[in-house]
């Protein structure tokens, strides 16, 4: 699990690994059963607040995607059908980060565009 925190964004650290834990998991990228690394680990490893993980996994709690337990951990819930309006803000998520990561990287919108061509036979299928 990869996870990018750019802190001269003007997105918060929280909202950044929010988006991107939610677009895993949505994705499929994070399967069910997938144990997410301990707030203090991954607070670490990202060299963020403990508290701002924790903020992290209660709101992905509170979406559904993940459950939190004492003994276990934070795992990744099973997919539930999303409404289409979350499943629109979701996808304008994901686009808004593609989107600035393409642009940091000096891609135009066409490169951009034909990379998420170019991928999309390779994503499994639901």
């Amino acid at each position: 699990m990869i996870l990018d925190v750019d802190l001269t964004s003007p997105v918060p650290p929280f909202e950044q690994v929010r988006r991107q834990l939610a677009s895993m998991i949505t994705a499929g990228t994070l399967p069910a059963g997938h144990r997410l690394p301990p707030i203090r680990q991954l607070a670490g490893d990202l060299r963020l607040a403990p508290g701002t993980i924790a903020r992290v996994y209660k709101e992905l709690e509170a979406q559904g995607l993940v459950a939190s337990r004492v003994r276990t951990g934070t795992v990744v819930q099973a997919p539930r059908r999303l409404p289409a309006a979350a499943t629109r803000d979701q996808l304008d998520d994901a686009a808004r980060g593609y989107a600035a990561t393409a642009r940091r990287l000096g891609s135009d919108l066409d490169a951009a565009i034909a990379r998420l061509r170019a991928t999309w036979p390779s994503l499994p299928a639901d």
